[in-house]
This record gives structure tokens, sequence and C-alpha cells, in this order.
């Protein structure tokens, strides 16, 4: 089935043939549907803080700073802002010379409101003659949207969110990366005042970023009283899956080589796992609000960094006795409660033959890596939603499912995911070390069962295409999971360059 020359590009990307093999296996069969028990809400799953209890919260994660620990905030920023213009590029390829959609009129109607409005103004003079009034009154609509889209001017269609202008500032504007940066010092700062920040990107931009990060530090650092460190890494090659044609053969482009494809955000746990780091939060790189609402925003990333701490001392002190050999079934029977009632895994075991199986079954269960996520009320928005689940062994946990991941002839499943009382906006923190101070190896805790399957074309030609397991889902379905309820005020994400004229944005 594969050429000499296909064996060497498996070994260029450093991808083992028992990995095609498998990566083949799911293509044809595809993947089991999950097994949902029941939905996670506040009555079971989701944990709602009192007010009373966020300041005992906040202060644990403050104690965890003052005691040195490592924390990183880990970005996901390699994402192309191209569907934040959709509307736009088909305004351009449309017969119409002035804006017809309420999409299009909005953007032109409001377009003085946008971040990037006085470097778009500056390229429409420097490539027209006039400014983005003038074209306007012109009916010159089009010259402005090729002048921010186009790379012969702001070229916004081809770069990555990351490196956009999306607020205002009397300083100067501010991209993502800048506010991430700004937002880290409210919660992720040391008690040596540094704020370890790491961008997974594209191999094409890494150098954009380094330069936006290089030109814009030592302002940040000075205004902010913090050090930045900043990384980067991206997706590794040996995390491409293999693309398929549609009789689940090998697709191969125009000049007979195997396509890869990326393998979508779950590739990132390999990423994830070369962060040292003792706690790690997750932001996608799109959900930043103004400096006037970070403070309220920060506070909830405090609350949960606070549940991960608490929880996670409790868990390391039980380890602690259960591997010390002087366990008695008393406490057993505590840890026991404390598994099935605060992390919600149930056993499969109705009963235990004896106190050491039920020991190992403890130690097993605690002895992995923690996750706290953020969960907000389900207001239509897009995301995953939090489950209770049965896994492969059994017993059952807390997972966050995507919408691919349910059964459709499951009506019992479809209407626990269609009527959801949360949903999960991509906030979490990690704790990824383990009782002794070691670090896990993440890529062991990941479920490969749980990939996902779409369709793709390439040169007018449908190809199937396997993303592995996503990295708030399957990747991390063996973690230890706490949900938590925190406003969607939280959660302001841009999805659509309209998106910026949301209150919360301006």
């Amino acid at each position: 089935m594969f050429t000499k020359e296909d064996l060497a590009l498996l070994r260029k990307k450093n991808i083992s043939q028992q990995q095609i093999d498998a990566q083949l296996n799911w293509l044809k069969k595809g993947f089991p549907f999950l097994k949902i028990l029941s939905v996670a809400s506040v009555e079971k799953g989701i944990l709602r803080v009192s007010k009373a209890d966020e300041e005992e919260y906040r202060m644990a994660w403050r104690d965890s700073l003052d005691a040195g620990k490592k924390v990183t905030k880990f970005v996901p920023a390699s994402g192309a802002a191209s569907r934040m213009f959709k509307d736009l590029f088909t305004f351009l390829d449309d017969g119409n010379d002035v804006p017809e959609t309420a999409f299009v009129k909005t953007f032109f109607n409001n377009i003085g409101k946008f971040a990037f409005y006085d470097a778009l103004n500056e390229t429409c003079r420097n490539n027209f003659g006039k400014t983005v009034p003038e074209l306007i009154d012109l009916g010159k609509y089009k010259q402005v949207v090729r002048a921010l889209l186009f790379p012969d001017g702001l070229n916004y269609g081809n770069l990555p969110k990351g490196l956009l202008l999306f607020h205002s500032y009397e300083e100067g504007n501010r991209t993502p990366v800048g506010e991430q940066m700004t937002e880290g010092t409210l919660y992720a700062k040391d008690k040596n005042g540094v704020v370890n920040i790491h961008f997974t990107v594209s191999e094409e931009h890494k150098e954009l970023f380094e330069l936006l990060v290089a030109a814009r530090r030592l302002g940040y650092e000075l205004k902010l009283g913090a050090k930045f460190r900043v990384s980067y890494s991206v997706q590794k090659p040996s995390t491409d899956t293999l693309a398929v044609d549609m009789e689940n053969n090998p697709f191969r482009d125009e000049g007979g080589s195997l396509l890869f494809r990326p393998g979508g955000h779950g590739a990132l746990i390999e990423n994830l796992n070369d962060i040292d780091s003792d706690f790690i939060f997750i932001k996608n790189i799109d959900n930043v609000v103004p400096d006037r609402l970070k403070e309220s925003e920060a506070l909830y990333k405090q609350l949960l960094g606070g549940v991960l701490v608490k929880m996670q001392q409790r868990a390391f002190g039980y380890l602690g006795e259960l591997t010390s050999g002087k366990c008695s079934n008393g406490k057993l029977q505590e840890i026991l409660k404390f598994t099935e009632n605060e992390l919600c895994i149930a056993s499969s075991n109705k009963s235990f033959a004896d106190e050491e199986e039920l020991r190992d079954y403890l130690i097993a269960k605690l002895d992995r890596p923690f996750r706290v996520c953020g969960m907000v009320k389900n207001e239509g928005e897009p995301g995953g939603g939090p489950f209770i689940v049965e896994n492969p062994d059994g017993t059952a946990s807390l997972q966050i499912l995507e919408s691919s991941q349910i059964d459709i002839n499951d009506a019992r499943a479809v209407d626990a995911f269609k009527h959801g009382s949360h949903f999960n906006p991509v906030d979490l923190v990690c704790g990824v070390k383990c009782y002794k101070n070691n670090k896990f190896d993440l890529t062991q805790f990941v479920d490969k069962n749980t990939g996902f399957i779409s369709q793709k074309s390439k040169n007018g030609k449908e190809l199937k295409a396997l993303e592995l397991p996503g990295l708030w889902n399957g990747a991390m379905s063996d973690w230890n999971t706490i949900f938590v309820e925190v406003p969607v005020s939280t959660f302001n994400p841009v999805k659509t360059v309209n998106d910026l004229l949301r209150l919360e944005h301006q």
C-alpha cells in the first residue's frame, strides 16, 4: 500500500506504521459514541460556589502563588481569522457593489468603532488615495474590504486572530496577544512578578507573533509591573493524521504524495505536556475583554485556581494515607465518598472484594491530573457541554462532550445535549503534577477512541479527515474533573468581525 516515498514521509514526520494502521482503522470503522448517563447540573456535577465561600478559594489561589508554585497561561492561537470575515468575503464575490445583507450593512454603519479603523483608513489612503469615508461616499465599499482582507492591505483575511487589533486604548490599540498578556498579571503572576505565557501558533506566523511581543513587551512590563516570559510552539508533525478517500484508501494529492492534515486542537496535548509548571490555565485566544472588564473576569480565574488547589490538596492528602499502608476501613470509606460526591466518579463495583482492592481502586482514581473547568449557563452559544459519561472501564465521570460525539439516533442523548443547563467556554485550569510533585505524562491519559471524522475536499475531490481526541474532550478523558459555574460575562469570544461591536469589546 505504501511506497518508499510514503515511508520516507512517515519517518520525516516521526509517524509510525502502527499509528497509520490505527488511523486507517478508525477511518474505516468510525469512533464509538459515548454513553451519556446524565447532564451535569448544579444539582449534580457542577459546583456553584456561594458568595460567602468565594474569598476562601481566592485566598487559597493567592497562597499557592506566594508559596512559589509555577503557573503558565496556555493559549491556543493558531486559528486563522478568515472565518471572522466570511460575510465580507461573500460580499466581495457577489454581484452587488453596495451592501445588501444586514451583516455587511452593520459592518459599514459602524466601521469607525473598530480598533483597526485607523490602520484601515491609512491603508486606504495609501492604496487608493482616499480615506474610508471618501471611498464609502463614492460607493467603493469593496475597495475598503480589499484593503482590510488582502495581502496588499492589512491582510486580516490571512492572519491569525491573535494578531488583529481588537480593542481601542488611548496609548495604542491592542491585539488579543496583548490582552492575554495583560490579564495574566491579574491571576498568573508568581511571587517574583513573572508571568509565563505560552502561545501555540502556526509555523508560518510564528515570527509575526515574536515580532509583536518583542515590540510591546517592555511597554507592558513598565505599565503592569511584571516580567513576561513568552514562549511558543507549533503542532508537531507527528500529530498530523492521514486523509482517505470515500473508499477509505489513502488520499493522494496531484503529485501522488500522501495527504496529511493537522490533527485538530487535540494534537496540542503534546504541546501542553511539554509545559513545565504546577498549574496551567487554558483559554482561547479570542476570548478577551478590554481593561475595564478584566478585574471582574480575573476574580473568577482566581476562584477556579483556588478550587483546583483545595481539591488537589485533599486528593494528595488521601493519596499519602492510601500509600502509607496504614489506611483504616473508615478512612477508605471517607475517600470513596470524596471520589463519588465531589469528583462525581461512580465505581463499576457495587462492592469491593476486600480493602486492598478498594485501596488500589482509589489510588488509581486519585493519582491523575486534575482540571477545573468554568461552566456558563447555556444561552445558545456554540460549545461543548458538561455530562456524566460512562467510561471504557465501566466507571462514570464528568466529561465535556461536543455535538459530534452524540449519537443522533439516541433520542435521550440528543435531548440531554440540547437542553443542558450549561456549556463549556474553554476556561480551564489544570494541575499536572502528582502528589509526589512529579509531572504526569499527559499523553497517557487520553481516550484514543474519542476522535472525530469529518468530510472535507481537496482539489474538488471529497475526502475523510481524522481529528484526534479534542484537547478538553477525549485528550483529558482520564483526568479528574471539577465543573464550576462562572458567569456568562466571562465568555466573550470573537467569532465574526461584528462581534467586536458588542458592548463588551468597545
